[in-house]
């Protein structure tokens, strides 16, 4: 038997972390199997699904190493409304499945509770088929539904306390749970590796494939996603969007190692690993059933390792998008013909080491292509204090007067320049690297200045001397 699993994404608004995780095991699980990876996109609720939001979801799954040569599909649910409508009819037919006209409010009324589910009431009233009744799943009175998941062990539900549940609504139309299970059958579905979060569904999707006369699949349900709160990541209040992600230059490798991490670990005291590693080691089996702490610092922490790690003509290449505006990428401050490309070559080696995601490459290099930098007026004011105009004077004059203009020179020039004023290097180069750069902080301030060159790096220290008077 071939092994065929599917991931079966809403297109509601951006792919979600927790999504692209699933997306990952199984598409690992498939190749480990040397089965397939089908992506099947439900699609039915018109008002909420839109043709540009299935874009970026195969969009995003290719950032994250999942090509569109490698699944099968993508097949959309809306194309298999004929088979959910046979299904409902088959189901009723054998009289395993009944019509309920039943209002909320009626069952309310009956109940004495808006909690409590179904109460049965139509079962066996005989009702045909008409305009306004549900068709309820008959659940079976007595024993028990065993789901056997690769994760969970066999989680067990009384029948008992499963209410018959709607499986085609008013106007016919079928609902999710029914839905997905026709889809999974006709697809030839085997394995479903999912989030837990549909636990609670599997016992009655489990029925329906067991009412429909075919063997159900594995299951096994990973575990949620949660934030820092232990709070299940959320949309409205989470930062959940790969494409965000993606947006601010984390890099793809990064993020799917660290998204494989989120419930299962690789063998040994390692968490950075090829991945060539995790496509060999992961096993659902290892997944651990508890709650995955989504962590943005350790995924931050994840990213700059991965930079950094970057043979530098590729980490040049990687910044190429946030330095000149392509893309989803917004533009940088700069017009592109300020941007100087060897310039940023030679101070690369020096930025990779200092960031964390790519998008931090603009505040850290933006000084070398704007005519005048951008100033951090709080840098500013807390540099250029009492002595700043006379240390700014002379080195203008040291700077001025050098025969070479290299980063050692104009270190050895500065620190003369302090030393004669009872400053050390890091209080006398601070007037300086604020006036040429805007900031107190950034690249190494020498070979900065060495790149930045004799006649703009003057030009900018005399401007801050002006602004000082």
């Amino acid at each position: 038997m071939t092994v065929r699993v599917r991931f079966a994404p809403s297109p509601t608004g951006m792919f979600h972390v927790g999504g692209a995780r699933s997306a990952l095991q199984n598409w690992i699980f498939a190749k480990q199997q040397g089965g397939v990876f089908v992506l099947r996109v439900e699609d039915t609720d018109a008002a909420r699904n839109k043709p540009e939001w299935t874009e970026g979801i195969l969009s995003a799954l290719e950032w994250i190493g999942i090509a569109r040569d490698t699944y099968e599909g993508p097949y959309f649910q809306s194309a298999y409304a004929g088979e959910h409508r046979a299904a409902a009819g088959r189901l009723y037919d054998a009289g395993r499945a009944y019509y309920c006209d039943c209002t909320r409010e009626a069952v309310q009324a009956r109940t004495g509770s808006q909690y409590q589910g179904y109460d049965g009431f139509c079962r066996d009233r005989g009702l045909p088929p008409g305009e306004g009744r549900a068709l309820r799943f008959r659940t079976p009175d007595e024993g028990t539904t065993v789901v056997v998941d690769l994760i969970r062990g066999e989680p067990t539900f009384e029948n008992k306390l499963i209410e018959d549940f709607v499986i085609a609504r008013g106007d016919g139309s079928p609902v999710f749970l029914l839905a997905n299970v026709v889809d999974d059958m006709t697809m030839g579905i085997t394995h479903v590796i999912r989030a837990e979060e549909h636990l609670p569904n599997t016992p009655k999707q489990q029925l329906l494939w067991d009412a429909l006369g075919v063997k159900p699949p594995v299951w096994a349900h990973v575990p949620v996603v949660v934030n820092e709160k232990r709070q299940k990541l959320s949309k409205r209040r989470d930062k959940v969007a790969l494409e965000a992600y993606r947006d601010e230059g984390y890099l793809a490798a990064a993020m799917r190692n660290y998204l494989m991490l989120l419930g299962w670990a690789p063998s040994g005291d390692r968490e950075i690993v090829p991945w060539s590693v995790i496509e060999e080691e992961f096993r659902l089996a290892e997944v651990n059933p508890s709650p995955a702490f989504f962590d943005e610092k350790k995924l931050r922490a994840f990213n700059g390792e991965y930079i950094r790690a970057l043979p530098v003509d590729e980490f040049v290449a990687a910044c190429r998008p946030w330095l000149t505006g392509t893309g989803t990428i917004a533009p940088p401050p700069w017009q592109p013909e300020e941007f100087d490309a060897d310039a940023f070559a030679a101070v690369a080696p020096l930025a990779q080491t200092r960031i964390a995601v790519l998008s931090e490459i603009v505040p850290n290099v933006d000084f070398l292509f704007l005519a005048d930098p951008l100033i951090d007026e709080a840098a500013w004011a807390k540099a250029m204090k009492e002595g700043a105009a006379e240390l700014l004077d002379a080195a203008v004059a040291g700077y001025t007067a050098l025969e070479s203009w290299d980063a050692e020179s104009l270190k050895s020039t500065l620190e003369a320049v302090g030393a004669e004023r009872g400053l050390k290097l890091g209080k006398a180069q601070a007037p300086v690297r604020v006036a040429v750069t805007g900031r107190t902080v950034g690249l190494p301030l020498f070979e900065s200045l060495e790149v930045l060159g004799r006649e703009r790096t003057l030009a900018r220290l005399r401007a801050a001397r002006l602004r000082l008077v």
